[in-house]
Formats: structure tokens, sequence, C-alpha cells
């Protein structure tokens, strides 16, 4: 399965290739997690040599909802509740590792949890979060993705829909 949308959107800050001020991450699935590595630029950066706890947070909570791809009913969600523990700061400079799990799906209900590290010391955790997401329903798809056709059908598509055979 593909786990990075590769749709007519693209403009996501996580994960747009096409928006040239996001993190534009990456994700792979890796002992049955979802994982992406980056390096995040100088603009991110709060105070200095530190990259901004809304960044961290926004790393977290889009590789969280990343789990959905890998649930038993892989759905678009956003985000109802994320709760972010910082437990050292994100250094700017180094590559960056998040890892995320999927933990509960029930009904339209997922929740997921993870942690940011360094890539090369993966046993220092820079920040871990915890995620309830919810599925959107299709009068919300129909309204959010109604200009971008692609993206409304990847979950959907022939391309997943082979894969799950």
């Amino acid at each position: 399965m593909d786990l990075n949308d590769n749709s007519d959107y693209q403009q996501c800050f996580a994960c747009g290739r096409q928006n040239l001020y996001g993190l534009q991450m990456s994700f792979r699935l890796e002992d049955g997690c979802i994982v992406s590595d980056f390096v995040p630029r100088a603009e991110y950066q709060g105070f200095p040599g530190v990259i901004h706890g809304g960044i961290v947070a926004a790393v977290l909570d889009e590789a969280l909802n990343r789990t959905s791809m890998i649930a038993d009913v892989p759905a678009w969600m956003m985000t109802g509740r994320l709760e972010v523990r910082y437990r050292r700061y994100v250094p700017y400079g180094p590559l960056l590792r998040v890892r995320a799990r999927l933990e509960k799906q029930r009904g339209r209900m997922l929740q997921a949890s993870g942690e940011l590290l360094l890539a090369d010391d993966t046993e220092s955790v820079l920040a871990e979060a915890q995620g309830t997401f919810m599925a959107l329903t299709d009068e919300m798809l129909e309204t959010l993705m109604k200009d971008f056709p692609a993206m409304r059908t990847y979950l959907s598509g022939s391309e997943y829909a082979d894969e799950q055979s």
C-alpha cells in the first residue's frame, strides 16, 4: 500500500509535495508502525537551534493520523484530540524520525500513539503523543474534496482495492 498521497491536491502542510512552505514528509511502514524521517528547515525554529513546538505537534499529528491507512477500514480522518508531551527540546539540524502506532479502531474512531526521535538515537524520545481521530462522513468528503477528485477516491481507488485483495 502506498502510504503517501500522490493525488491532485498535494498542498497539505505536513505531507504535500507541492507545498513549498510545508514539511513534505514521506511515510513508510516499518514493523507495523508508520515512520517518516525528515530534516526540518531553518524557518521552523522557535528559539535559536530549537524546532517550534507547533511544528513538533504537526509532525506527530500527521504521523498518528496516517495510521488510518493501515486500519481495518482505511478512511480519511480529522483530529479529534491530540495530546503532546514534550520531553526534550527538538534540535534544529539532525535527521529526525517520527514513529506512530495504531492502538484501537472502533467504528469511525481511531486512536494512535507515537514519538519523535533523533533518527541516529532512537532511544532518545524528544516528544510523544496520543491522539483520537474521526473518519470523515461522505458529506464532509464531498464538500472538502469536490475540486480534487483523485484525492477523494484515493482510499477507495483501484490501486488500493487491488492491494487489499
